[in-house]
């Protein structure tokens, strides 16, 4: 299934597409696409219907976060050897694990604004893994089994926020917007092999990044079963798993950022494409 989330920021609506790829309401169903309906047994209760019963949603409304009420935004850096080369790092031993604060997360479409006081705003195309049942010191072997779904992931970044002065990731990964998550969570039942997707990443027509997950130097069932000996995963919780090369810090000669005014398109392989555009933060916004 593809479940997704729709309407006014703070008011959405479930929803899933058809097989035809046309939205249907959920709300009479279930209340919100949520970490209470994200385990096996409500999401089978879900793939019993038939979507041609459930009302069609005209036009095109906003899409919102594909899922809601996320608990832990959990993310992975330096996952893929050749961007960790690209940033002048070395490959990790093992994974660089950080939080990225839940307020940054935003609709895959909406509007990315660049922070105040920004110079180095940056973006990163990755894979997203939605927890759906709790977990906690599982091994690799049974850690899909913990997944509801997957979704798209555009891991922003302001680079002088979180790489100079005292360095600290958190501040340069959590700005409102920071995080659009979507179209949709694609369920686990249909992304065959979470290492074999590929993800792209353009900025006004011009591809940076080309990657395919299974080029990770971690992969999905291990991340979630290193991040289960150090907290709790819950229903709901969300892994951002790293990114490919092509960031705009490792641009040579010089790094590339984002400015006011540009359009990133962002998609992975059966889990559906982003679209942003860039604006410039002001008072009240």
């Amino acid at each position: 299934m593809k479940l997704l989330r729709y309407g006014s920021p703070g008011e959405e609506r479930p929803g899933l597409l058809d097989h035809e790829g046309n939205l249907r309401d959920l709300s009479s169903v279930v209340a919100d696409i949520h970490p209470a309906i994200l385990s096996d047994a409500a999401l089978d209760r879900l793939r019993v219907l038939d979507p041609l019963g459930l009302p069609a949603v005209p036009g095109r409304p906003r899409l919102g976060p594909c899922v809601g009420g996320v608990g832990k935004f959990l993310c992975i850096g330096m996952n893929y050897a050749d961007h960790a080369r690209e940033t002048g790092a070395e490959p990790p031993a093992e994974p660089v694990l950080f939080m990225k604060a839940s307020s940054a997360i935003c609709g895959p479409n909406d509007d990315v604004i660049i922070p105040k006081g920004s110079s180095k705003t940056d973006w990163e195309v990755e894979l997203g893994v939605v927890i759906g049942t709790a977990a906690r010191h599982i091994t690799p072997e049974v850690a899909l089994e913990h997944v509801a779904g997957y979704c798209v992931i555009n891991d922003l970044s302001e680079r002088a926020f979180q790489l100079e002065g005292t360095g600290q990731w958190v501040k340069g990964k959590s700005a409102d917007t920071f995080g659009p998550l979507g179209p949709w969570l694609v369920t686990r039942d249909e992304v065959a092999d979470p290492q074999q997707l590929g993800l792209w990443l353009e900025v006004d027509g011009h591809r940076y990044q080309d990657g395919n997950t299974r080029t990770m130097i971690f992969d999905v069932a291990f991340l979630i079963s290193y991040v289960s000996r150090f907290m709790t995963l819950l229903p709901g919780d969300v892994i951002s798993t790293g990114t490919p090369p092509g960031v705009g810090l490792g641009q040579k000669p010089e790094p590339v950022y984002l400015r006011p005014g540009q359009t990133m398109r962002l998609g992975i392989e059966g889990l559906g494409v982003q679209e942003q555009r860039t604006v410039a933060w002001e008072e009240g916004r």
